[in-house]
């Protein structure tokens, strides 16, 4: 059953190596972000799991230990998924997983962790039945989903501009806030893929994973620097 989940974007320049100077533009993004995966571990789940999108052939599981880094973006940093030590002869983690991990070592974890890649183009009734599957996997779970809004909400976003951006990430946000998760799995797949909202599958899984349940919702942060949406949100039983 989920008795917690945590949504926080996914870009690599949340982690600080990689802001570099850059890094203070996204720190009350990080300060949410901490502050929503602490929740996480309030709720005492017996299990963790990371969602993150993926390209199609980085899809599937992540075991606990795990290991990812951002030598990809020019920083020599690793991480691994959460406590335990890293696992042998795994592929690496997926970008939008390592910024999990990542996420998960600035504070303690001795919780179990498992990482899932979703494939980006996965519909959104595979994502909600892959969440309620995840719900099922112990009494307690806790769910981080990782994934950005849209890349389209100014003239210099990697999208370009889209008028339909603003609305689009405001009924992510609205649904965030209210812990609802008939509105994320009414989220569009076709417009999020035009508008580059990467988290759309993540959101989705969670949806899923948070059917039937009482939990109660508060979005953390809300912006979108350099034209990218960022949303942070915590969701917790009352």
């Amino acid at each position: 059953m989920l008795v917690a989940a945590a949504v926080c974007p996914c870009p690599p320049l949340l982690v600080p190596e990689v802001a570099s100077g850059a890094a203070p533009e996204l720190d009350a993004a990080r300060d949410a972000c901490a502050r929503a995966v602490s929740a996480l571990a309030a709720a005492r789940p017996d299990l963790l799991v990371v969602v993150g999108p993926t390209t199609a052939d980085a899809a599937g599981t992540y075991p606990s230990g795990t290991a990812g880094s951002f030598r990809g973006f020019g920083v020599d940093l690793d991480v691994r998924l959460g406590p335990e030590a890293r696992v042998a002869e795994r592929p690496p983690l997926p970008p939008t997983l390592a910024v999990g991990a990542w996420l998960l070592q600035q504070g303690e974890w001795a919780t179990p962790v498992e990482g899932i890649g979703v494939d980006e183009r996965a519909t959104p009734e595979r994502c909600f039945e892959d969440g309620r599957k995840i719900a099922d996997r112990a009494e307690r779970v806790a769910l981080l989903a990782m994934g950005d809004a849209s890349a389209c909400r100014s003239l210099k976003a990697p999208g370009y501009l889209d008028e339909r951006a603003a609305d689009h990430d405001a009924a992510v946000a609205r649904a965030l806030a209210g812990a609802d998760p008939g509105a994320l799995r009414a989220l569009d797949a076709s417009l999020a893929h035009e508008l580059k909202a990467a988290g759309r599958p993540a959101w989705q899984v969670l949806a899923g994973a948070a059917d039937a349940t009482a939990l109660t919702g508060r979005l953390l942060y809300d912006d979108a620097p350099y034209g990218v949406g960022y949303l942070v949100a915590s969701w917790t039983t009352p």
